[in-house]
């Protein structure tokens, strides 16, 4: 398949991102799960490569990219230039053969010339550290050989939008390591459609919300229509709330032209619910099965036709925050009420935008207002201090942009433009979903020095256990240290690599190392530089050699039967010391830099003579480890076992990396659905181990910490206080949870205590 300009999505799978992109590779993986996916073939990335290469216009398209993204003039002048250029070109013949081929024989199988949707599939679509969604076009309701050859020349030409461009600058992408792969699906004539989060897709709490609404998706989708909202607990498969909106217009197949059009939805169904309760149900049990298949909670495209269920395409959700609370009253009148799309409260002036042409009004720190968001709308919505919208549900994209931003979104209010005038000052409460005419305390926050935006935090307590963040990457930094913890207890390097556009080697390979190591110190250091002096504990390399395969140059990654039990971790990098060393480069100039508040974690261990060697390593490639914090991580059983060797080996601190801890010791693959349901990170056998650890640490002052997912849930928080960790890492959304009940549970302890000496 390798060599395959043109595939069918059932020879794909998630191993194939780097050939159909993320979307194709989530659409194979799913056929081959047996979950009803339309099927379809993939115009492979590689294919658009040829198409650019052999056209000899790769330098004059590049170049025409290589402007100011922030000047919203230049930008479209630069997405007319580049289009222009792709259109303007020929696709190989032997690819166009092949399309028309794989189309016709699409044909033969459904027995009549069919209706397909070609959509966007870029090479790092639908990551959760690199979500394109929405950056490219899609096109419905395409019939005919020639008219999709078309579509598939429009969608490669999409990648160069204006909202694609602006996207790429932003994330640090390079446009020319960017490829596209086209995917043609047999089309669903829906008679209703929309969006499934198998999770909350803010609080990440066990429900399942469901929009919906008739007619095809693109007005769920789009947000040009207010859809039906349904929340499911998915635990007891109880619907726990509806709300049925008016829904004015809806998209579907015009029977003579075959083109879709946009019609007015009849009287009789303007109000009436979109679902059956049989359906809705149906719909949560797919997005379960789903959710378990990639392990991670999925945003999904649904359609029904003659009550048969489709899934047109599942996504990660990436915007997962804090769970709150969003039905508590406030004694203050809103002006406005709608949907909280994304948490958080912001103060600042109203800019109704109606189209990209209005986006220099919008200042930093400014309320954007707009019927609804579009993609073009992104580089003004980057500088608002919050979001409001007329139409849109939960998945519209003024509320998926914004929970990625970190801004507060107020979406479906019906009449914020009508209401609200330029420059008039609101108060956003992107948690309960309300809007305030002035400036508002919501639930007497503790107020920030006055600025354009004013966010409001509480007071956090203070806690004898500390209560650190994990970071990913650089460009969370901000957001980890609004929480307010005490450090970073995992910033993990692979992440920031797997950002980097080609794989380590390819930069040892061509001579550009020390670009490399400048990028590693770059990225740690926005993270060190702020934290300072607290303690920010890194992670060396570990990631899997399948993640590391669809970068430029991962092509000599091993194929290995199990990754997660491979070749990672501290046994990569002594095997693989070429680049270990520019880890401790990167270390180096790190402290000569003055960043003595950097400590460094050793991952995957199993045995004392792995820290040994990696200590060994560390000194003898100048790096005085002994003004450094130096640790494990406990992932493993045998290293929580034999703890006490590797304390006697000397070391500074140790972090529980529950996720593998638990796996390994209950041998569990919690990515795997016929076994996940006895993933527990709380079995008495996990907590032991931990016991164990804790105890022997605590003996020789060494000090013990937490950054597997474990550490996010308050209640594995209150047991590890209990047992004397010396801290608790969680992620960004997290944080306020766990010091909250550590904070509890140190009180509790307190009270037990002093009542068994007063009864003493």
């Amino acid at each position: 398949m390798a060599n395959d300009t043109v595939v069918w999505l059932e020879e794909v799978g998630k191993e194939d991102i780097a050939i159909v992109g993320g979307k194709g590779a989530s659409l194979g993986e799913m056929i081959h799960a047996e979950l009803p996916v339309p099927r379809g073939f993939a115009v492979t990335a590689q294919a658009f490569r040829r198409f650019i290469d052999e056209n000899g216009v790769s330098e004059e398209l590049f170049k025409s990219l290589e402007v100011d993204v922030d000047d919203a003039e230049i930008l479209r002048d630069s997405e007319k230039k580049a289009k222009k250029i792709i259109l303007g070109a020929k696709i190989p013949p032997d690819i166009e053969k092949s399309i028309k081929s794989k189309y016709r024989e699409l044909c033969k199988r459904e027995g009549d010339e069919v209706f397909v949707a070609v959509r966007s599939s870029a090479t790092a679509e639908d990551l959760p550290d690199a979500s394109f969604a929405g950056q490219q076009d899609t096109f419905l309701n395409i019939k005919g050989e020639q008219n999709v050859i078309e579509a598939v020349k429009k969608c490669w030409a999409s990648l160069y939008g204006a909202r694609a461009i602006y996207y790429r600058v932003k994330q640090g992408f390079d446009h020319s390591k960017v490829n596209l792969c086209a995917v043609i699906q047999l089309m669903v004539d829906a008679e209703k459609a929309g969006v499934m989060f198998s999770s909350h897709p803010s609080t990440g709490e066990p429900v399942t919300i469901i929009e919906g609404a008739w007619g095809l998706g693109e007005s769920v989708v789009s947000g040009s229509v207010s859809p039906d909202y349904y929340v499911v607990d998915k635990k007891v498969m109880k619907i726990l709330e509806r709300k049925i909106a008016t829904k004015n217009i809806l998209h579907t197949r015009d029977p003579k032209t075959g083109k879709t059009v946009e019609l007015p939805v009849p009287d009789n169904k303007k109000n009436a619910t979109v679902l059956e309760d049989d359906e809705i149900l149906k719909l949560v049990e797919l997005g379960e099965v789903v959710e378990d298949l990639y392990g991670t909670p999925q945003d999904v495209e649904w359609a029904i036709k003659n009550k048969e269920v489709f899934m047109l395409q599942s996504r990660p959700i990436t915007t997962i925050k804090k769970k709150k609370e969003i039905k508590e009253k406030v004694a203050t009148q809103a002006m406005l009420e709608g949907l909280g799309a994304s948490p958080g409260i912001a103060y600042g002036e109203a800019k109704l935008v109606s189209d990209a042409s209005e986006l220099g009004k919008v200042k930093d720190g400014d309320i954007l207002v707009a019927v609804m968001t579009t993609p073009d709308m992104v580089p003004a919505m980057k500088r608002a201090a919050a979001i409001v919208t007329d139409e849109g549900g939960m998945t519209c994209h003024a509320a998926i942009v914004s929970r990625e931003l970190g801004c507060p979104a107020v979406v479906g209010t019906r009449k914020a433009t009508q209401l609200l005038v330029d420059g008039i000052k609101i108060t956003v409460d992107g948690e309960k979903g309300l809007v305030f005419e002035g400036k508002k305390e919501i639930a007497s926050p503790v107020m920030q020095p006055e600025k354009t935006a004013i966010s409001f935090t509480k007071q956090k307590p203070i806690t004898a256990t500390e209560v650190k963040v994990n970071v990913s990457i650089p460009e969370a930094t901000q957001r980890a240290l609004e929480t307010q913890a005490d450090g970073v207890g995992l910033l993990r390097i692979e992440h920031m690599i797997l950002g980097l556009p080609k794989h380590p080697k390819q930069y040892i390979k061509e001579g550009k190392a020390d670009e490399y190591v400048n990028e590693l110190v770059s990225r740690i250091q926005t993270v060190t530089d702020a934290f300072y002096p607290k303690p920010v504990w890194v992670r060396t390399l570990d990631a899997p050699t399948d993640e590391f395969r669809a970068m430029e140059g991962g092509e000599g990654e091993p194929i290995e039967p199990n990754p997660m039990l491979g070749y990672r971790g501290i046994r990569r990098d002594l095997l693989d010391t070429e680049h270990f060393e520019l880890e401790v480069k990167a270390f180096k100039e790190l402290v000569k830099r003055g960043y003595s508040n950097m400590g460094i974690m050793v991952p995957l261990v199993q045995h004392p003579s792995e820290l040994r060697r990696a200590k060994e390593f560390m000194r003898s490639h100048g790096l005085n480890i002994d003004k450094l914090d130096i640790g494990i991580m406990v992932e493993i059983p045998a290293a929580a076992l034999i703890i006490d060797q590797f304390i006697a080996e000397g070391l500074d601190f140790v972090s529980f990396g529950t996720n593998d801890l638990t796996q390994y010791t209950l041998a569990v693959d919690r990515n795997n659905e016929h076994v996940a349901h006895l993933y527990n990170e709380m079995h008495p056998a996990v907590m032991k181990l931990i016991e164990h650890v804790i105890i022997e640490c605590t003996k020789a002052g060494v000090k013990t910490s937490i950054c597997g997912q474990a550490g996010s849930n308050p209640k594995v928080a209150k047991r590890l206080v209990e047992l004397g960790i010396t801290s608790i890492s969680a992620n960004i959304d997290a944080v306020e949870a766990v010091r909250e009940m550590v904070a509890r549970t140190e009180m509790q302890l307190m009270l037990k205590a002093s009542r068994e000496k007063k009864n003493s």
